[in-house]
């Protein structure tokens, strides 16, 4: 239980950082950390493979986008202050309605009762839940994915990792033929 609220309070804490912070690099970080303890969460309930996933997902996809915005965004690394709310009265009437609404969901449902016990792999079961039978489709799919990005990555590109060093990989100097570097 304390692990629960070790990890709740500095998830709200992240949430409501995203939307206080004066720059998108810092509420993506704070974004970033709320999400890391959403994702330990996720494990206490039973779901390592879903908290782990959750977890690296999070951490790869806010990393690259702090990556693009300081290195594409005009302003100096994404570090301008700026809003990050508009129309706040707006939002904040919304947002409490919508938190409101679903606290009195809480309380108000009637809970269904525990029929049976937890399974013994819930990752087996989650990932059940969520291919169904098409878990055999779905990992080939995967596989064809990987292979057609692989793919149109090397047919992309116009020369091979050993072109600068001729046929025959002899050329000494190497020449560069996109300019630059040795044997200009």
């Amino acid at each position: 239980m304390a692990v629960f609220w070790v990890l709740a309070v500095p998830a709200l804490a992240g949430g409501v950082l995203v939307f206080r912070c004066g720059s998108m690099a810092r509420a993506t970080f704070a974004l970033l950390s709320s999400l890391i303890c959403v994702g330990g969460e996720v494990v206490l309930l039973g779901l390592p493979y879903l908290g782990v996933v959750i977890i690296l997902m999070m951490v790869m996809e806010m990393v690259v986008m702090a990556v693009f915005m300081i290195a594409y965004m005009m302003n100096p690394a994404g570090l301008t202050p700026m809003s990050m709310v508009h129309n706040k009265r707006g939002s904040a009437v919304i947002s409490v309605a919508v938190f409101v609404a679903l606290a009195a969901g809480i309380f108000l449902v009637p809970w269904p009762r525990r029929a049976g016990s937890p399974p013994p792999d819930t990752t087996f079961q989650v990932g059940v839940s969520l291919m169904g039978g098409q878990m055999l489709t779905m990992i080939t799919l995967g596989f064809v994915l990987l292979a057609t990005m692989v793919g149109a990555t090397v047919l992309a590109t116009r020369r091979g990792r050993y072109d600068r060093f001729g046929d025959d990989l002899d050329r000494r100097p190497a020449h560069d033929p996109a300019g630059g570097g040795v044997g200009r």
